[in-house]
Formats: C-alpha cells, structure tokens, sequence
C-alpha cells in the first residue's frame, strides 16, 4: 500500500496500516526539510517549558512513562521523499502493482491531480482521497470509478482473462475487483467528536449517508441505583477517570484503560466506571440544515440598532397619540384624522388658519415631531445601508455574552467544527490571527462573532469573553499555541471546560494528566484529529465492501462505526448475532434490510436494531457494527496470499 501525504495525517496512516493492519507501505513525503514530524517524537520546547511548570507547581510524582504505542516492532515502512506524487515518484513507490493508494496532502489541488496520474498508470488501483471541498469529491469520485471501470472494460476484453468469481484474490477479477475511489475528509470525521468534546453531555453523535448513530457517556451510578444500559455498551471508561492524576486511557493503559465493546459479564464486573452506551440507532431524515440559509437575509433586530428601534416606536407613538386627539378635537373619522396628521407631519397640509386653536396646536406638535424624525429616517437608512455593507465584515461579541464557546482557529478543522456547533445552536465566539483564514466567511454566513487577533497576546481572549464561556476549544495547527492559549484561559477562568487539539499522543498525554491535577475540578480533553481520522481512511483502504461510517473517541481510544455486507466474512457469515460477537474486536449493532426503502409515512424504513441474539447472518445482510481499530483489521485484513497477488 502506498500513502502519499505532507502532514501528520500521511504519517499516522502508515503507521495505521503497518502495525495494526499488518500491511507493507511504501510512504512518499516531502524531502527532509519540509517534512512534519513522525507521529512519536516529542518536541522539546515552548509548550514542553510552560509544562514542566506546571507539573512542578503542582508537584506532581512522575508518571509511569506510556510510549505511543508507536514503537511496537512491525513491518518495515518504504520511504520515499519526493515533493509531490508525480508520475515517476508513483512509478517508483510501485503504483501500477500496489493494492491502494491513498492521496493525503493537505492541498486538495494536489490530490485531484495526483489521483488522475495514479488512475491512468493502474486503472485497477484503489484511491483513497482527502479532499477538503465535499461537492468536488463526489464528482471527483464518479469520475475516477467511471475512467476505471471503462479501463478495466477494455483490459478485460482484450486479454480475456480475470473472470474469477472466487473469494477475491487479487486486484480482481472480472465484476468482482475493487479499484473502488473514496473520497474522505479528516475534517468531517473529527468535527463532530471534537465539537461533542466541547459541549456538557458528552455526547457522541456519528451521522452518514442517512444513518445516524448516537452514543453518549455515562457517570457511574450512585449506590442503589441502576445505570440505563441504553442498546448496548460500547464502552468502559477508565478505572482512573475519577483520579486527577490518572491518564486518559490509550492502548497502553493495561486493564486500567477503557474496554471497547465489553460483554456483559464485563459491564456487569465493571462498578464504580463510567460507561459509553449506544442510544440511538436510526436512519437521519433528510431535510434542511438547521443551519442552511442561516444569514442570508439579516433579521430586522440585527438591521437597526436597540437605541434606533426605541426611536422609531416612540415616534410611531406619537403619530397615533395625535391622530386620537384630532379625532377626539375635530370629530372627525379616525382614519381621515390620521391621514391629516400624517400630512401635518410632513409639512405639506394647508396651514390651519381660522380653524380652532385646538387644530391649531395639534398641527404645530404634528410639524415639530416631524422634524424630529427626519433625523431618526436619516439614521435608519444610514444604519441599514450599514448593516449590508458589514456583511463581509465580521461580527464583534455583543456585550452580555455569556455560556458559549470560544473556538480558536478558523482553519479547515475549526470551520467544519463551527459549522457542527451551530447546527447545534451552541453560541460560539471565534478568534483568528489569519484575516485570509478560510473559515472566516462560513463565520459571515452564519453571523457568528470573531475576533481578530493572535490569541497569545493580551486581550485577545478577553475580547472574546473567556471569562464567562462554557468551554474553550483551541483548535489551530500549532501545538504551543494551543497549550499556551489553555494555560491562559485557565488562569483566567480555573473551571473553564477545554478541549485541546494536540499532535503527539505523548505529548498529549503528558499535558492532560498535568491539567488534570492543576485543575481537577475542570474538564480537560486532548484530540488529535490525525489519530481520529487515520482508522476510517486505513479502513477505506481495504475496499468499498466496507464503508466506514465515522468514529467516535473513548478518552484516547477510539471506536469506529461501519457498514458492510455479511458476505466473505467468515467471522459474520452464517453466525448469530450473539456468536458473531466478539468482545473487545466488533459487535453487529443493526442490520439494514433494505437502503432506501419506503414506509407508510414516507420516511425510509428497513434498519432493526433490536436484533435478537438468535439470528443468523447471512450472505447478503447489510449490518452495521462497531469495532476497534484491530478487530476492523482483522474484519477486512487481507490473506497473505491477497498481498502477494495469488
């Protein structure tokens, strides 16, 4: 397998597919200089500074020193520094006889022509792509599978051979190949964890191709009562989660880690530990976005300031006070009355001579309290015409501002993780040093406040009211900025809920035990968007058979949703649900017995959930399950001989 990348991404992918996949990788990135960091190396310098102050101001004893996982001894890794993936760079990486490729530069550009050059070497070559822009990938998608499959057409027609219809060794084989293309963003699948991460109810959500998954995190239960069991377990959360000093369970952490998919002896053994249930299995109705069209015409509070509505009400209540009292004076119909004082108002009624003094008097007032709206017109009209011109400009946080979201970074992570915060109509408050940021227009848009400003200099994070925010996310691409942006926001608020977003899994752990005895009455939560995103594109590398429907994190483990066909698993095939079961590897959550199909009420229908434990899988069920990173491989792991290309 050959994984193409110029970041972090590209780096814990090959690590992905070495060690847990088994897999041989042949990795291409950029020359020495430019290169990112590998994924277990810690980086000794401002951020790691600002820590060992931290730990030695809560005087903390040493920790038992977890690796990454990283280190473990595996297949070897090819490789290959090259700026970009040309057509000689995927020659010599060994494109025309790998399995997959997967395209993973941060430049979308880069990927759409790499993956073009990739196609026409090896028509039958699985593509796996990061694109950031959803609409270009879907096109991008069925362009690439078309060229592939006229390509494969046209092999097959003149060589005769491939028509195999075995268990699918190989590239394939006649209809049976995979030269399948996904196109995947690491955007989209860490938006929803990070933005979960961030709101009080940890709840997970996992929403694709019109399923939708919902899992939430449970507190142990008080003595004497019962914990809602939801549908399923999928978690058991640390046995040092109630331990200021305890880590966020890894793969390392031993039995004191968190247990993916339990079984229920387990769950049962398991008091005095947190659990992660599965409430909601369902397909997500189509409809429009909460927040679609949001924006797009300014509502009338936001045209005209508080002080200009308070105006314009005053002076309509005098024009309908005068109108009552000339109705009342003159007896006339209340409509003409007001029709004259409207003219009065204007300046443009004959003048009242030789009517009564109370007429008189009434349209003096009419004339003055017309001369006092023409500054307030005035004011409207200049006020609107401003409104609409700030549109491309950005918002400030409104005074009272309280119990929202300060989100650090508008880059592609923070604006997808934006966009999912207000379609949950969580107030939000941005804060961007790039005023070119790409996220800054989906801020427009939604009309979302944004302070403009480096957030390591002072006052910055004031502007955005940290000191009365719910939570604090700091996503941007540096690790010290987002470290040294918590620290501050701790300093100003000690249980203020953070969530940072931090490259080095050690280096992540080091720094959330260290926040965790700082402050252990406060919610601290590392991420990493790479170690999010790596299981679902190593996953999509073994074939559209399987379709990988997000992930959700379990402290620093992570859980992966998908959806597949029963069919060539011997693990599922022509098992019960209960003996398919594996725990700790993968467990069938659902099956999907018709996509698409209709109900009575017009909503699609054909997903059961409450499978009993007693039926029997068989070749073409379409279920859904969740598994580990390791269980997934061993689902879809390829058979030596597959490697080998007999």
């Amino acid at each position: 397998m050959i994984v193409c990348g110029d970041d972090g991404l590209a780096h814990r992918l090959a690590h992905e597919l070495r060690n847990v996949y088994g897999e041989q990788v042949t990795l291409v990135v950029p020359p020495s200089d430019r290169n990112v960091r590998p994924p277990v190396v810690v980086r000794a310098g401002t951020a790691s500074a600002l820590l060992d102050r931290m730990s030695a101001a809560v005087n903390r004893a040493a920790g038992n020193g977890t690796t990454g996982g990283s280190g473990e001894p595996g297949l070897r890794t090819r490789v290959l520094e090259a700026a970009e993936a040309t057509e000689t760079v995927l020659a010599e990486a060994g494109a025309e006889q790998a399995a997959a490729l997967a395209l993973v530069y941060d430049d979308d550009e880069t990927n759409i022509r790499a993956a073009l050059t990739a196609r026409r070497l090896n028509p039958r070559l699985r593509l796996v792509l990061r694109l950031y822009n959803r609409r270009l990938g879907q096109h991008i998608e069925e362009l690439l599978d078309q060229a592939s499959a006229l390509a494969t057409q046209v092999g097959d027609t003149g060589d005769g051979s491939g028509g195999g219809t075995g268990d699918g060794g190989g590239s394939g084989a006649g209809s049976g190949f995979d030269a399948s293309t996904t196109v995947l963003s690491d955007a989209d699948t860490a938006a929803p964890a990070l933005a979960a991460t961030a709101i009080t109810g940890t709840s997970k959500v996992v929403q694709t191709d019109g399923l939708l998954l919902r899992a939430v995190e449970r507190q142990p239960p008080a003595p004497g009562e019962v914990a809602d069991p939801g549908l399923y377990t999928l978690a058991l959360l640390s046995a040092t989660s109630s331990d200021p000093a305890g880590a966020d369970g890894s793969d390392s952490s031993g039995d004191q880690g968190p247990r993916l998919l339990p079984d229920e002896a387990a769950v049962a053994a398991a008091t005095g530990r947190g659990t992660v249930v599965l409430q909601q299995v369902s397909y997500a109705y189509s409809g429009t976005s909460m927040s679609a069209g949001r924006g797009v015409v300014p509502p009338f509070a936001s045209i005209f300031s508080r002080r200009l509505r308070w105006s314009l009400a005053v002076m309509a209540g005098c024009v309908i006070a005068l109108a009552i009292a000339l109705t009342i004076a003159t007896g006339d119909h209340p409509v003409h009355a007001t029709y004259l004082t409207l003219l009065d108002l204007f300046a443009i009624n004959d003048p009242a001579i030789g009517a009564s003094t109370t007429r008189q008097i009434l349209q003096l007032l009419s004339g003055l309290v017309g001369l006092l709206l023409l500054p307030v017109l005035l004011a409207a009209v200049l006020e609107a015409l401003g409104t609409f011109r700030s549109g491309s400009a950005v918002r400030k946080p409104p005074r009272g501002l309280s119990g929202h979201v300060v989100l650090l970074g508008l880059g592609k992570i923070g604006t997808r993780v934006l966009t999912r915060l207000r379609e949950l109509d969580i107030p939000v408050v941005c804060v961007e040093a790039d005023t070119e940021a790409r996220g800054l227009a989906t801020a427009r848009r939604l009309r979302v406040p944004v302070v403009l400003g480096d957030v390591t200099q002072e006052g910055v994070l004031e502007a955005a009211k940290i000191n009365r925010a719910q939570a604090l996310l700091a996503l941007t691409s540096a690790d010290t900025t987002n470290l040294e942006a918590v620290l501050y926001g701790r300093s100003v608020r000690p249980d203020l809920r953070v969530v940072l977003r931090l490259y080095d899994d050690d280096f992540a752990t080091a720094v959330y035990r260290t926040l965790r005895a700082a402050h252990p009455g406060a919610t601290t939560r590392s991420r990493s968007v790479s170690h999010l995103a790596a299981p679902a594109f190593a996953g999509a590398m073994m074939g559209r058979q399987t379709q990988i429907l997000g992930t959700i994190p379990v402290e620093r483990r992570v859980l992966l949703f998908a959806a597949m066909r029963v069919g060539g698993h011997v693990q599922l095939e022509g098992r019960t649900v209960g003996e398919a079961f594996r725990a700790g590897s993968w467990r069938v959550l659902a099956l999907d017995t018709g996509v698409g199909a209709v109900g009575e009420d017009g909503r699609p229908s054909g997903l059961v959930w409450d499978l009993p434990s007693t039926y029997v899988l068989r070749t073409e069920d379409r279920v859904v399950l969740a598994a580990t990173r390791r269980g997934l491989a061993e689902l879809l792991g390829r058979r030596r001989g597959e490697r080998a290309g007999v």
